[in-house]
């Protein structure tokens, strides 16, 4: 390894840079990258699909996002940062890989093999990211326009609840043609109106509450910052409008993420004995928290009320077990001593609905409705270990840039922080690493530790 080389990841390691004030960066318009389309791309597939005429081809426009992100990794081809997640994001695909090649029982060659690129999809943004040149100022810009992309699907949810027939778009055909025909999915609010819940910018019922999320953690985060006070005003408004869509969704998971991220947050704020930012933030939230309760059920209704109130009400252990834990249960108890190598690829999920070979008794589906049976099926204990490494190793990064007392990204280290141990947490009640979000979780975190090694680099 050359001098160069090496002294490049010591400076990565140290992740220590000298600090720039947050106003300094914080209206300089970064040069439109690669990372930047990344983001604008997703956001035009998501929105494309409100289109009937785009809608018909939903499949094609999901698969397109990931595509991108293959494209990009072949596209940008210099070395880049050496993350600490790298090394088990290759362990993971030579596992798949493995999968691939050698198991018996996968669904079937094209299943298989679509699998496989759909994790390298999802972990290309790892790779490619870090091969850009990023500054502070181009991962600030990345938070804001997911930022304001989420409260702009919040606010249309919000619009969704008072005006469903003006703001109601499309639902998704795979929701209407379903068993139920996404009756499942609608709700009744107080003024007895019967509607989906909100979509937001989406074609999902729901779709409202995971933008509503990023509008109240992203927020949250803006407001904690030492920036202009009209931005730090409207993170402070885009609060109570995500955790609105949270509660008119009645996801519960998703409010128990948020409120997990948040608690995250404030111990970090804690930790880093940053008080003040700690004050505020507790009572800004107790009084947007109790405003927006007010407010939501008022509009939502005792059925709205009810289902919250059902955290409090019953037991939280029976809560989980019943909702989610049994699954985990089943995951650990029957799964994993049936499939401690896997139980062959795409033996669930999308890739088997859309390649399987359903007419084979040896490679039938199994249901995997978290993620964590859905490594077991895929590679075994192996890819369990494999994946659970590099989302520490993540997490480890991230903590780097947060115990530097010196750098200017240390209040947005505690954000995205919350959002992996969030991410984390939802393993265990969805697949969030074999969908987009597994694959933001990637590219936000690497951008976050590039941006952090090229302040180093540069010094600025």
């Amino acid at each position: 390894m050359n001098s160069k080389a090496v002294k490049h990841q010591e400076e990565y390691s140290r992740l220590t840079y000298s600090p720039v004030a947050s106003s300094s960066v914080r209206f300089q318009i970064p040069k439109f990258s690669w990372l930047h389309a990344f983001i604008v791309s997703q956001f035009i597939f998501q929105v494309s699909l409100l289109i009937p005429a785009i809608a018909e081809f939903r499949t094609l426009v999901r698969i397109a996002v990931f595509g991108l992100s293959l494209a990009f990794l072949w596209r940008i081809p210099k070395t880049g940062l050496k993350h600490p997640a790298k090394p088990w994001a290759i362990s993971v695909m030579c596992i798949m890989m493995l999968q691939l090649f050698w198991h018996p029982y996968l669904s079937s060659i094209p299943a298989g093999a679509a699998q496989c690129l759909m994790y390298l999809a999802i972990l290309a943004p790892l790779f490619w990211v870090s091969r850009l040149d990023l500054k502070e100022r181009d991962f600030l810009w990345l938070v804001y326009l997911l930022w304001g992309f989420h409260v702009l699907s919040s606010i249309v949810g919000v619009l969704q609840v008072y005006y469903p027939e003006i703001f109601q778009f499309a639902i998704s055909s795979n929701i209407e043609e379903g068993a139920f025909g996404g009756e499942h999915l609608k709700i009744v609010i107080a003024n007895g109106l019967t509607l989906y819940r909100p979509t937001g910018l989406t074609d999902l019922p729901g779709g409202a509450a995971t933008s509503g999320f990023y509008a109240l953690l992203l927020g949250t985060g803006i407001a904690l910052q030492q920036g202009h006070l009209i931005f730090r005003l409207l993170g402070v408004i885009s609060v109570p409008i995500g955790l609105f869509c949270i509660y008119l969704s009645q996801i519960r998971s998703i409010f128990i993420l948020a409120l997990v991220c948040l608690a995250v947050t404030a111990l970090i704020l804690l930790q880093l004995k940053r008080l003040w930012h700690l004050t505020a933030m507790i009572g800004a939230g107790i009084l947007i928290a109790i405003a927006t309760t007010t407010w939501a059920m008022s509009v939502g209704g005792s059925v709205t009320s009810e289902r919250f109130l059902s955290l409090i009400t019953e037991p939280p252990d029976a809560v989980l077990y019943q909702n989610r834990g049994i699954f985990l249960e089943e995951t650990i108890t029957k799964i994993i001593p049936q499939y401690p190598l896997g139980a062959g690829l795409a033996r669930w999920g999308m890739m088997n609905n859309y390649f399987g070979n359903q007419l084979n008794p040896l490679t039938q589906p199994i249901w995997a409705e978290i993620q964590w049976t859905g490594w077991v099926l895929d590679g075994g204990i192996p890819l369990v270990i494999a994946y659970s490494g590099a989302l520490i190793a993540a997490c480890v990064a991230v903590w780097r840039i947060i115990s530097d007392r010196r750098s200017s990204l240390q209040l947005w280290g505690a954000i995205i922080l919350a959002h992996n141990i969030g991410a984390i947490a939802i393993t265990f009640n969805y697949v969030p690493f074999m969908s987009q979000t597994g694959m933001d979780f990637w590219l936000i975190n690497s951008a976050l530790c590039v941006s952090a090694a090229t302040h180093i680099k540069h010094g600025k």
